[in-house]
């Protein structure tokens, strides 16, 4: 589908609000053609695979598995990685008590006319374009002096308080997947570094309210993160999470006590195609919320992307041009992502294509 670009305009809709009325049946806005079969999760379809964060550190063969991971599904999840659990439990609290805080204190966060961060609908370009049935909280959480003035700095306190420690700790846990990975691609320690040092964190706060309507709409529509690296923290038992695999949309169980962490498409341009970044999407359920919240890590803005210079030669040509990374985010924040959208604009062209 071709990418909308234009400015990003404020929707005066809450989905949160729509779901208290109880309506037989959603907006036309919210109905979405192209959902296509929701799976049923009690069918044997396969799973994302688990890796232990204790044992990579020592175990060549967890390595491996994490190198396997990355190349044949872009997903996986993560146990025993060191976060605390009761660190965890507060940030589903604070969360879930922020969506059900009074739409009046809510609204202090609501995304403005041109902005990208803040509460309120994933981003809108168009008067004609599908909403989806999930209202969100996005916001850039480091470099502290990154953050927006009126996002992270006025959040409740207890909810900023939490987040300030969680966002530590989601930094530190991406640093050292990171690191793994360039490990596992026999990257160049230093050329790794450089990228990842410095990095922007953002998160999202998503909350999906129940639907009379789940099969005509979607949560999140399918897509690839354009980030480097996203962990994922599921807030309750709902889940609605799904992966295309082998044009399959697989649903994601999450483990207790785990992240599921994809790979993002700067982390696929600097595999030079090794690792993929996978198309997700979010259901919704026809009877329960469900609350998830996303944290992205992205590769030092200021630097130049593009094949790792250690992963490239002769025989292995790059498929992605070298660019700067902070210019082709600024430009890309202005179009709304499709399927792989990010991927498709950035690959090289060669001949086998042109024929």
């Amino acid at each position: 589908m071709e990418e909308a670009r234009s400015r990003i305009l404020k929707v005066p809709y809450n989905v949160q609000e729509l779901a208290k009325q109880q309506v037989g049946t959603i907006p036309r806005r919210y109905i979405h053609d192209d959902v296509g079969k929701i799976s049923d999760s009690s069918m044997l379809l396969p799973e994302i695979p688990v890796i232990d964060m204790l044992a990579i550190g020592d175990d060549n063969f967890e390595l491996q598995r994490l190198h396997f991971a990355c190349k044949e599904w872009g997903f996986f999840q993560v146990v025993n990685h060191g976060v605390s659990s009761f660190l965890v439990e507060k940030v589903k609290t604070e969360i879930q008590a922020f969506f059900n805080l009074p739409m009046e204190e809510k609204k202090k966060f609501e995304r403005q006319e041109g902005d990208v961060e803040g509460y309120g609908q994933d981003v809108v370009f168009t008067e004609e374009q599908k909403l989806e049935w999930s209202d969100i909280f996005y916001m850039t959480t480091l470099p502290i002096n990154f953050r927006k003035p009126h996002l992270f700095p006025k959040l409740p306190h207890s909810l900023r308080d939490i987040m300030e420690e969680y966002c530590k700790e989601m930094k530190s846990l991406a640093m050292i997947i990171i690191r793994q990975l360039g490990k596992a691609l026999r990257m160049d320690e230093k050329e790794m570094r450089d990228l990842s040092n410095d990095g922007m964190q953002l998160i999202r706060m998503n909350y999906y309210p129940p639907c009379p309507e789940p099969h005509k709409t979607i949560g999140v529509s399918p897509h690839s993160d354009t980030d480097a690296l996203t962990i994922l923290l599921q807030l309750n038992k709902t889940d609605g999470l799904q992966v295309r695999k082998n044009d399959i949309w697989v649903p994601i169980k999450p483990l207790p006590n785990a992240f599921i962490v994809n790979i993002g498409d700067m982390m696929e341009i600097l595999s030079n195609g090794i690792y993929r970044s996978i198309e997700h999407r979010a259901v919704v359920s026809a009877k329960q919320e469900r609350l998830s919240l996303a944290t992205f890590y992205i590769f030092n803005p200021v630097s130049e992307l593009g094949p790792a210079h250690s992963l490239i030669g002769p025989n292995n040509p790059p498929i992605f041009p070298r660019f700067h990374l902070g210019k082709s985010l600024q430009d890309f924040s202005e179009r709304k992502q499709y399927g792989k959208s990010f991927i498709d604009c950035m690959k090289v062209e060669t001949k086998d294509d042109e024929s």
